[in-house]
């Protein structure tokens, strides 16, 4: 099971180590800050969301009230008319000019609703608006209705259902699409709705009885009605004070507390007595009015219900603003927190870590080198040299300071091993010079005895025997000399008076390499050595016949030209033998000219090109090789004016 987590988990290491900003500490930083971040944000999100989720409602709700109260002063408008048009045709004809002015008033409002619709359309709930627009067919009923009631031909009955069918097609649209969101928002517009009902109710029985006090009794069926409608009024005010509060209740109280309330009561119990069709003695007029006053007090506490709900509504979208607000400003907030302690956790990491790289890259390249060179050029015998004061990185986290702790270590550790080194170069390079005298004295007193030996030789063959054990001893002692220069010495001079001829320093080389039978020395012009310098310009010719001997084949001769180049002199040593490649020849040019490898580095075969650098140097001389042409190599070497001048006279070289 193990091994199945740790499968599922490495491509997922793969897949961060993928992402963009993976490869820097910044980059990890956010994307490990970015994490709780964006589940924080996604919470508030919700919040976000939920905020203006009641934020709307509150929005629906206020225009939807707003709505409502212009439906009901529609349902007010058509109450009137219904009334006064049940009481013309129950034969009140002073109700005439009446009629028609309320006709004028109820045209106005439906206008005003349509204008809201239009207005707050986009806010209302869809089931709302849709259930208002509905409503307007009964009422564009009423005109043929109102035809009819002009006419004459119209029914009372008949009449007052038409109007009836238009209020309660307003009032249900109220009561679709109503909000459920806040509690006492939505309990406010029930209550709204129940008193609208129950308003209703009373105005219904005002414009019903308004007919039979015209007529001056009931008709069949009207009593039923009459209780029908009573028996809705005390339903609906009861609901209505089951929701409502306690100024709402007495709102209502007060309401049906007036005069003209109370009278109305006395009307309603004259008419419960004409259940049995007896003649009601009610002035209609009396009646109107009355009823209209407590309809008018029921359409006060309607709107006052109506301003409580909207104010609640606003209040909740007040709230819900400064809570979206707060959301929002939490969301930045967060934001610009998890920003700042990126910046700054990363900045902490990488200000101490950038003063790391570059005390690291100061010490590669200039306090380890400075060190080293400082130790290498110190006298031996002297006591050490004081440390130079080095920079403290600035504080940082105990990581940062270890991290800097191991980097001293390093340094430390590294100028120890360049003392070590230093010591164990100086200690070779002064067994190497003392190695390399040794043998100088050896081979110079071996080379005297030789001499006496051949001088006093007669026999042919032992004559040639002591010159090829000369050539031998002549050859060791070019390489004791090769120590001494390797080891940075000055060999013990072998020096002429005056100056040398050329010819006699390429013979003298040739004389100093093992198969000196295969060089020839072609087309060498005549010129001048000064004498201080043959022995060294010598040894440099020598070296470098002995490399185009090695490097050519067996039978292949090596040539050696001289020619005078404006103030200085040339020589070229020829060979067409292997070659070099391109590369190979440009690191044998930068260790001939002084560079290249280090000659404790450097491959045993090369270190003759290291000794012919060293001579270069101490002549002045500049040493090349260049590819000869066809195959091969030319090693070309330019010995400096100051060395060189017209031959005066001639001297030995000796052997």
């Amino acid at each position: 099971m193990t091994g199945n987590v740790l499968t599922a988990f490495r491509p997922t290491v793969r897949r961060l180590g993928a992402l963009p900003g993976w490869t820097t500490i910044r980059g990890r930083m956010a994307i490990v800050l970015a994490v709780p971040t964006c589940l924080l944000l996604a919470l508030i999100g919700l919040g976000v969301a939920d905020r203006a989720a009641d934020w709307s409602a509150a929005r629906e709700t206020e225009a939807h009230v707003g709505v409502l109260l212009r439906a009901q002063e529609l349902v007010r408008e058509v109450q009137r008319e219904r009334g006064l048009t049940n009481g013309l045709l129950g034969g009140e004809k002073g109700y005439r000019d009446d009629v028609v002015a309320q006709r004028g008033r109820t045209d106005e409002a439906r206008d005003g609703l349509r204008a809201a619709l239009d207005e707050e359309g986009g806010a209302l709930p869809g089931a709302a608006l849709r259930a208002l627009r509905a409503a307007d067919a009964p009422l564009t009923a009423l005109t043929a209705t109102r035809g009819d009631v002009d006419a004459g031909t119209a029914d009372r009955a008949a009449t007052l259902r038409a109007y009836t069918k238009a209020v309660t097609a307003l009032i249900d649209a109220e009561s679709a699409g109503a909000p459920d969101g806040d509690r006492r928002i939505a309990q406010g517009v029930q209550a709204l709705q129940a008193l609208a009902r129950a308003t209703e109710a009373v105005a219904l029985e005002r414009g019903s009885l308004n007919g039979v006090f015209a007529a001056g009794r009931f008709r069949s069926g009207e009593y039923l009605d009459f209780t029908e409608v009573r028996a809705t009024r005390v339903a609906a005010l009861a609901q209505f004070r089951q929701l409502a509060g306690a100024d709402q209740e007495s709102a209502l109280d007060d309401a049906f507390g007036t005069a003209a309330a109370r009278r109305v009561a006395g009307y309603e119990e004259r008419a419960g007595r004409g259940a049995d069709g007896s003649r009601l003695s009610v002035a209609p007029a009396r009646w109107w009015s009355d009823m209209t006053s407590l309809v008018d007090e029921l359409h006060q506490v309607q709107r006052a219900v109506g301003d409580d709900v909207r104010a609640r509504a606003d209040e909740a979208g007040s709230a819900a603003t400064r809570q979206l607000g707060g959301f929002l400003a939490l969301g930045v907030l967060i934001l610009g927190v998890a920003v700042a302690l990126a910046v700054f956790s990363a900045r902490s990491i990488t200000r101490p870590l950038g003063v790391l790289a570059d005390e690291a890259d100061v010490v590669a390249g200039s306090r380890l080198p400075e060190a080293v060179r400082r130790i290498q050029q110190a006298d031996p015998d002297a006591p050490p040299l004081p440390e130079p004061e080095r920079p403290r990185p600035a504080g940082g986290a105990r990581e940062i300071s270890r991290l800097a702790a191991a980097l001293r270590n390093v340094e430390d550790a590294a100028v120890g091993l360049a003392a070590q080194q230093a010591v164990l170069r100086r200690t070779s390079t002064e067994s190497l010079a003392s190695l390399g005298r040794r043998n100088q004295s050896l081979l110079n007193r071996q080379l005297g005895l030789i001499t006496t030996l051949e001088s006093q030789e007669l026999d042919p063959d032992a004559l040639a025997e002591l010159f090829e054990l000369d050539h031998l001893a002549t050859r060791m002692r070019r390489n004791a000399e090769s120590l001494l220069v390797l080891a940075g010495e000055e060999s013990p001079a072998r020096s002429w008076k005056g100056t040398v001829a050329v010819t006699d320093v390429v013979r003298s080389a040739v004389a100093e390499v093992e198969q000196y039978q295969r060089v020839a020395a072609v087309d060498v012009q005549q010129c001048g050595v000064r004498g201080h310098c043959v022995a060294e310009l010598s040894h440099l010719l020598a070296e470098l016949v002995e490399n185009a001997l090695m490097f050519s084949p067996p039978k292949q001769p090596v040539e050696v030209h001289g020619w005078r180049d404006g103030a200085e002199y040339c020589l070229a040593v020829v060979d067409r033998g292997i070659g070099m490649t391109p590369e190979r020849m440009a690191e044998s040019n930068a260790v001939l000219s002084g560079g290249g490898d280090s000659l404790h580095t450097a491959p045993t075969r090369f270190l003759g090109h290291h000794v012919v650098g060293a001579l270069a140097a101490r002549l002045g001389a500049h040493v090349e090789l260049r590819p000869t042409p066809g195959t091969g190599v030319t090693a070309y070497v330019a010995v400096p004016a100051a060395l060189i001048q017209q031959p005066t006279s001639t001297a030995a070289v000796g052997g």
